[in-house]
């Protein structure tokens, strides 16, 4: 995990970043921090919390965003079958890209690891070093001023997981139609810009993976 922490330690800052821009304190960020614990839609969240959107906005955006967590949950399913469910249930919570990605490549190639153990390890890492990141980025961005713009970080971080994600023709297809109607829809009511254009992006990079074949 060593590598990829590194890589999570600068994102967790600006999410602490954007929460104090928001008008979010230490317990609100670090509360939604824990709550949420999802990079990206964590900070779609909180861009339309300080945009005054609606609570169904909000929480409907975050659950667009997270959606792939369903398919990631089916997929890395079997590997826990033979726990209980109320511990399989404390494991989903620690469900992130990288835990997952790290995970499976691990149990195919080495089946006799402990599947719990190696997980737990992967995941319940990145959650503390998030968590530490966040309340850093709430401390040092109440004392940053607003001039130094470090809240223009927040979409060059999304620039940063958006491009090298689109590697085939139905991600960029995603991509580019869900950021162009998202510019296009910015100026609906209650905010609902970025779900539609979210939501877009999925049908698009859906229909042309359908099609394509």
């Amino acid at each position: 995990m060593s590598p990829l922490l590194l890589g999570i330690a600068p994102f967790a800052l600006v999410a602490g970043i954007a929460a104090v821009d928001a008008g979010l304190g230490l317990a609100e960020a670090v509360g939604m921090s824990v709550i949420v614990f999802a990079g990206a839609s964590q900070l779609a969240a909180i861009d339309l919390i300080g945009s005054n959107a609606p609570f169904a906005v909000v929480v409907g955006t975050a659950v667009v965003i997270n959606v792939r967590m369903v398919m990631y949950s089916a997929s890395i399913a079997p590997h826990f079958a033979d726990y209980g469910r109320r511990f399989r249930a404390g494991l989903a919570y620690l469900l992130t890209d990288q835990a997952y990605a790290l995970s499976v490549a691990e149990f195919e190639a080495n089946p006799e690891r402990s599947r719990w153990r190696y997980y737990l390890g992967a995941a319940a890492a990145l959650w503390v070093v998030w968590q530490i990141g966040t309340v850093i980025g709430v401390v040092v961005g109440a004392s940053v001023p607003d001039a130094w713009g470090l809240t223009f970080a927040v979409p060059l971080v999304f620039l940063a997981l958006l491009v090298p994600a689109m590697k085939d023709r139905p991600t960029t297809a995603a991509g580019v139609a869900g950021g162009a109607v998202a510019v296009v829809a910015a100026g609906l009511p209650l905010n609902l810009g970025l779900l539609t254009g979210a939501v877009s992006g999925i049908a698009v990079g859906l229909l042309t993976e359908v099609f394509g074949e």
